[in-house]
């Protein structure tokens, strides 16, 4: 662990040099920094298949991983998108002061998903946790200004945002819980930066591969990335296969094998 917080402030120094560090969250609240990311031909296998979300849920099933979340509880702002990128991570807490008390001490404003974008790799996909709290605005317009500038792909949100127009103007995809007028200027605060977090009732960490799309919205293990995208390929082989069969009329001994093996 002494060796890991070595290693963290040598890259955090690294990257304040290189001016990546924004410095609205305390360098002890962030708990990654350099992560490994799929290649961008893996990223590109997974975003050329259909009904992307649907198969993946049912490999992790099978792989004894709860890592699927349904769009009745994260809609996406862009019906029709799908995305795949690397989780960068950012949970927070409400602050205890009253927000009109925030603004009369001029307090330093803690919530941040800026930090984020500067920390992060094109292609990646901030996941933030605000605890499902649907009245506070976790990002709005001039945070996805930010992350399209630094190339990130998208968002999903256990909670609220804001500026929706401005979002949906941008083209930018986000998945979250809900929206809201209300900022979350002095009334959140961010407490760990690519640690795990809670979406709905899954868990997500740093290095995570998500994908996105109408359906919902999944997580795939860092170490299970490359075995998840072959059974995906595996079995939409398979059901086009089945497919064939259905709309030529076989006969159901022929459908029923594949229809086993499917769902053995």
């Amino acid at each position: 662990m002494i060796h890991d917080r070595e290693q963290l402030a040598r890259e955090y120094e690294e990257y304040k040099e290189a001016g990546r560090v924004w410095g609205q969250v305390p360098q002890e609240r962030i708990s990654r920094i350099k992560f490994p990311r799929p290649s961008r031909e893996v990223i590109a296998e997974f975003e050329a298949l259909d009904d992307l979300t649907t198969t993946v849920s049912d490999v992790l099933d099978s792989l004894g991983i709860r890592g699927a979340v349904a769009g009745s509880h994260l809609r996406p702002l862009l019906p029709g998108r799908k995305i795949v990128g690397t989780a960068c991570t950012v949970r927070s807490i409400p602050e205890r002061k009253t927000p009109t008390q925030g603004y009369v001490d001029k307090d330093f404003i803690k919530m941040s998903t800026r930090e984020s974008y500067y920390l992060g790799e094109p292609g990646d996909i901030l996941v933030c946790d605000f605890g499902g709290e649907l009245d506070t605005s976790n990002m709005g317009g001039q945070s996805i200004t930010v992350a399209k500038s630094m190339g990130f792909v998208g968002a999903i949100v256990n909670g609220a945002v804001r500026d929706v127009d401005t979002i949906c103007k941008a083209e930018y995809p986000v998945w979250c819980k809900g929206v809201t007028p209300i900022t979350g200027k002095f009334r959140m605060q961010a407490m760990e930066l690519n640690g795990p977090v809670t979406v709905h009732d899954i868990m997500i960490d740093a290095g995570d591969l998500i994908v996105a799309d109408s359906s919902g919205v999944c997580a795939i293990p860092a170490p299970l990335i490359e075995t998840v995208l072959e059974k995906v390929k595996a079995i939409l082989a398979e059901e086009a296969t089945m497919r064939d069969l259905i709309e030529s009329r076989r006969p159901l001994d022929e459908l029923r094998p594949l229809y086993r093996k499917r769902y053995s």
